[in-house]
C-alpha cells in the first residue's frame, strides 16, 4: 500500500533540522572564534546567471564546426529547451518571490530586482544569438546537405497539392479557431504550445477580429515536403515545411469570407514549478494530482512573437497576456527551436556522431563466460565500479535487477525511483518480482520535476502488482540512487547493493555519464538497510559507516574531509581535492574550499553546469581551477577525491592514501538540505585511482575543456598552439572501452 509519513514524522524531521541548524551555527561560532580572516563579500557568482553562462556553452556547442551538422541542430534544441525550463522554474521563481514581497538579496549581493534585470538582459541576448545562428548558419549549413526547411511560396505546384491534401486529410479536422468578441473572451493559451495569432477582416461590416489557432502538439511540426513514393521525387533530398506554415497557407479554410490581414506566431511560457505544501496533505498522491491541474494555469512570465509582428498585434497580445515590455521576446522564425530534435530521424549517419554501443563490464563479462551472466558472483569475487554509458546499464544495473526479479533465492528488493524511462525494465523487474512473492518496496518520488505524471503512473501500476509503495520523508525528495536485494544463501543473508550517481533509467544512461558501484560489502549492505528503514518508516537517528547521507551527513562529513586537506596543507604535507559535480553552488562548502586554497591545497574542479565560486583570485583562490566538460554524452557522475584518508574503515582495516566517494549530491543547497542524497566511500585501490585518473583527465590542458576564469567568463580550449584538436575525453574513454575493454580505461 502506498504511504506518507504521518504527524509524528513531522515532528521528528522538524527535530532533526533544528539539530542540524544548532550544529552548523555552532561550526560557525567556532570558525569565527578562531579568529580567521573574514572573507571577501564579493566571493560568490550569482546562480542564475551563472547558469546562463552554461546554456551560452551548449550554444557554443551548436556553433563549432568541428561537431557533426545534424549533432549542432541537436544541440541548438538543448539551448532551447534548456531555457524554457529555466523560464518555467527559475526565472517564475524569482519573479513570484518579487511579487509577493519574500525575495532576499543573493549570496553575489545582487537585489531580487538587479537579478531579475540582469537575467533579463542576458536571456534577451542570448536567445536572439541563438535565433539567428540557427537561421544564418544552421539552415544554411543543412540545405548544403539537401536537408532544406522550405516555405510554401518555395514549393513546386505539385508539392502544393500534395501538401494540401495531407493538410485536409490530417490536419484541418483538428484544429480549433478561436475568435475573441464581445461573446468570446481571450483564450486561455497553454503553456509552450505554438500558436497563431490572427487579424481577419469581416468584408461586410469591415471590422477587425482577432483569432487564436493552436498548433497541433501532437503531430510533427515538420511536415515532409518530399514524397519519396514518387519516382520524380528521388532525388537526395529531405524537405520540410513547419506545420504553422502549412496551416497559414490554408487559412481561409478556418476563416472562410473572411480576409485574412495578419497571421504570426506566439508562445507563451508559464510559470510551472510546483509547490505542494505537504504538512498540510493528508495524500500526498492526490495533492500533486491537483497541484499538476493547476501548473497548467500558472502567470505568464515570457512571451515569445514572430519579429515580423505588426506593432498592434504585439500590443494586443502583450496586453491580453499581461506581459511586461521587457517579458516580449520578438525572434526571427520558426519559434520554439526545439523543432531541431526531429532532425535527428533524418538517416544521415554522416552528419551524426559515429555509432557508439556500450559493452558489458569487463569483470561481469568474465564471469558471464563461466557462470551465464551471474552478475551476483561476479559481485561476490570483488566490488564493480560501472562507467556509463561506456558499461552497458541494460547488461549491468538492469540485468541485475531481472536477475534479481528471477531468482528463488531473492527474498527481497528496495529500491528508489526518481526518474526512469516509459516502458521501464525496471518497474518491469519490481512487478515480476512482488508476482513472485518476494518482499519489494519501491520509494518512488513523485516530486521530481517535469516527470510527476510519470512517476504517478508508476506509482498506481506498482501498487497495483502488490509492490509496496512509499513516497519517503514529508519535506525531502528522494534523490538518491539505491537497490537492494537481500539473498538466501548456503551461509545466511547477503545483502547485494547498487549505489549510483544517475537515475534508474536505461534511455538516459545511454546519454548521459554516470557512475555506480554493485557491492556485498557487509557494511554497505547494513547502511542500505538503515537508509531503506529510514525512509519508509521511522529510524531518524539512524548512523552510517560507509555511506554519507543529506540532509545530515554530507555537507559536514565533506567539509570535514576539506579542512582535513586544510590542516594537512599547513602540517606541510601533500594536499589535494578533486571534485567532479553538475553545479557547485552550496556558500559553506565554497568557504570551506576558499580557507583550503589559502592554505595551500591544490583543487581542481570539473563541474557542468552552475559555478558559484570564483577561481583563481589572489589571495583567496588561487590554488582552485575550475574547468567544464560539455559533450556528445550529459556529464552528470559526482566524484569527490581528497589527497589524505581518515584511516581505520569499519571492517577493512587500516586504510591509507586517498579518499574517493561517488553518488547523488552536487554542491547545492537542494541537494544538502531538501533531498535525501547519498555518497559511497570507493575502497578498493585500483577503483580509487581509476576514478583520481577520470577527474585528472578531464581536468588536463590536453583536454577539450572551458577553462573558467575568476572574472566568471568561460574560455573553450579546443586546440593547441599549432591548431590541432585537443583530446575529446567522451571519445578517448568510447575509443578505449571499445579496443581494450580488459584494462584500465580512464588511466590517461
Amino acid at each position: 500500500m502506498a504511504q506518507i509519513f504521518d504527524a509524528p514524522s513531522k515532528a521528528i524531521l522538524r527535530s532533526q533540522i533544528a539539530e542540524h541548524i544548532a550544529e552548523t551555527d555552532k561550526n560557525d561560532k567556532r570558525e569565527t572564534q578562531e579568529g580567521e580572516q573574514p572573507l571577501p563579500p564579493d566571493r560568490f557568482f550569482d546562480r542564475e546567471l551563472s547558469w546562463l553562462k552554461f546554456n551560452k556553452r551548449v550554444l557554443e556547442l551548436a556553433e563549432n564546426e568541428d561537431v557533426p551538422l545534424l549533432e549542432r541542430a541537436n544541440f541548438g534544441a538543448i539551448f532551447a529547451s534548456n531555457l524554457d525550463e529555466f523560464f518555467m522554474v527559475r526565472v517564475a521563481g524569482l519573479k513570484r518571490r518579487i511579487d509577493t514581497g519574500i525575495a532576499v538579496t543573493s549570496p553575489s549581493g545582487l537585489s531580487p530586482r538587479q537579478q531579475f534585470r540582469a537575467i533579463s538582459e542576458q536571456a534577451h541576448r542570448l536567445q536572439d544569438e541563438h535565433a539567428h545562428y540557427i537561421i544564418d548558419h544552421i539552415l544554411p549549413a543543412l540545405a548544403d546537405q539537401h536537408i532544406v526547411l522550405l516555405s510554401w511560396d518555395k514549393l513546386t505546384t505539385a508539392e502544393q497539392e500534395r501538401l494540401s491534401r495531407y493538410y485536409r486529410q490530417q490536419v484541418f479536422p483538428v484544429l480549433t479557431p478561436l475568435a475573441v468578441d464581445p461573446a468570446h473572451p481571450f483564450p486561455y493559451i497553454s503553456g509552450n504550445s505554438l500558436n497563431l495569432a490572427v487579424l481577419v477582416e469581416n468584408p461586410t461590416s469591415g471590422k477587425t477580429h482577432f483569432a487564436r489557432v493552436k498548433i497541433p502538439g501532437n503531430l510533427n511540426r515538420l511536415v515532409p515536403v518530399d514524397d519519396l513514393t514518387d519516382e520524380e521525387s528521388r532525388e537526395e533530398r529531405y524537405g520540410f515545411i513547419t506545420m504553422e506554415n502549412l496551416i497559414i497557407a490554408h487559412l481561409e479554410s478556418l476563416f472562410p469570407g473572411m480576409i485574412i490581414k495578419e497571421a504570426r506566431s506566439f508562445r507563451v511560457t508559464r510559470n510551472e514549478d510546483i509547490d505542494v505544501e505537504e504538512d498540510d496533505a493528508e495524500n500526498l498522491l492526490n495533492a500533486m494530482e491537483k497541484e499538476l491541474l493547476r501548473r497548467r494555469f500558472g502567470p505568464p512570465i515570457r512571451l515569445e512573437i514572430s519579429d515580423a509582428t505588426s506593432p498592434f498585434l504585439s500590443q494586443l497580445l502583450a496586453d491580453q497576456l499581461r506581459v511586461s515590455a521587457d517579458e516580449v521576446y520578438r525572434l526571427p522564425t520558426p519559434l520554439d527551436m526545439t523543432v531541431l530534435f526531429e532532425l535527428q530521424a533524418i538517416d544521415r549517419p554522416d552528419l551524426k556522431y559515429r555509432p557508439f554501443i556500450p559493452i558489458t563490464n569487463r569483470q561481469i563479462a568474465e564471469v558471464e563466460s563461466s557462470h551465464a551472466q551471474d552478475i551476483f558472483a561476479a559481485i561476490r569475487e570483488r566490488d564493480i565500479l560501472l562507467h556509463h554509458p561506456y558499461d552497458s546499464f541494460s547488461t549491468s544495473v538492469q540485468a541485475f535487477l531481472a536477475q534479481a526479479a528471477a531468482d528463488p533465492k531473492v527474498l527481497a528488493i528496495k529500491q528508489t525511483l526518481y526518474r526512469t524511462s516509459s516502458n521501464s525494465p525496471i518497474i518491469d523487474a519490481l512487478i515480476d518480482a512482488a508476482h513472485a512473492g518476494k518482499q519489494v518496496l519501491a520509494l518512488v518520488e513523485i516530486k521530481a520535476r517535469f516527470d510527476e505524471d510519470a512517476n504517478i503512473m508508476w506509482a498506481r501500476k506498482l501498487e497495483r502488482a502488490g509492490v509496496h509503495v512509499v513516497y519517503g520523508i514529508v519535506g525531502l525528495k528522494t534523490h538518491c540512487k539505491l537497490s537492494l536485494v537481500v539473498r538466501q544463501e548456503a551461509d545466511g543473508l547477503r545483502r547485494y547493493c547498487h549505489v549510483g550517481t544517475g537515475n534508474y533509467n536505461p534511455k538516459t544512461a545511454r546519454l548521459y555519464t554516470d557512475l555506480g558501484l554493485l557491492t556485498c560489502d557487509p557494511v554497505v549492505g547494513q547502511d542500505l538497510t538503515r537508509l531503506f528503514n529510514q525512509l519508509s518508516g521511522y529510524a531518524p537517528k539512524s548512523s552510517f559507516h560507509r555511506l554519507l547521507v543529506a540532509p545530515r551527513t554530507v555537507r559536514t562529513g565533506l567539509i570535514q574531509r576539506i579542512r582535513r586537506e586544510e590542516d594537512a596543507a599547513r602540517a606541510g604535507k601533500e594536499a589535494w581535492i578533486k571534485i567532479k559535480v553538475n553545479s557547485i553552488v552550496d556558500e559553506k562548502t565554497i568557504d570551506a574550499l576558499y580557507r583550503a586554497s589559502q592554505a595551500g591545497v591544490k583543487i581542481d574542479i570539473v563541474e557542468r553546469g552552475i559555478c558559484a565560486l570564483k577561481p583563481g583570485v589572489p589571495g583567496l583562490s588561487e590554488n582552485i581551477r575550475v574547468r567544464s566538460i560539455l559533450g556528445r554524452f550529459l556529464e552528470h557522475s559526482r566524484i569527490y577525491a581528497f589527497a589524505n584518508s581518515d584511516g581505520p574503515q569499519i571492517g577493512e582495516g587500516p586504510i591509507s592514501g586517498p579518499e574517493v566517494w561517488i553518488g547523488s549530491a552536487d554542491l547545492m543547497h537542494r541537494n544538502l538540505d531538501r533531498r535525501v542524497e547519498a555518497l559511497v566511500r570507493i575502497t578498493a585501490p585500483e577503483q580509487v585511482e581509476e576514478l583520481i585518473h577520470y577527474v585528472d583527465l578531464q581536468m588536463a590542458d590536453s583536454t577539450i575543456s572551458w577553462h573558467m576564469q575568476p572574472d566568471g567568463a568561460y574560455v573553450l580550449h579546443s586546440r593547441d598552439e599549432e591548431g590541432r584538436p585537443l583530446v575529446d575525453c567522451q571519445e578517448y574513454l568510447i575509443h578505449k572501452h571499445q579496443r581494450k575493454p580488459g584494462t584500465n580505461t580512464l588511466a590517461h
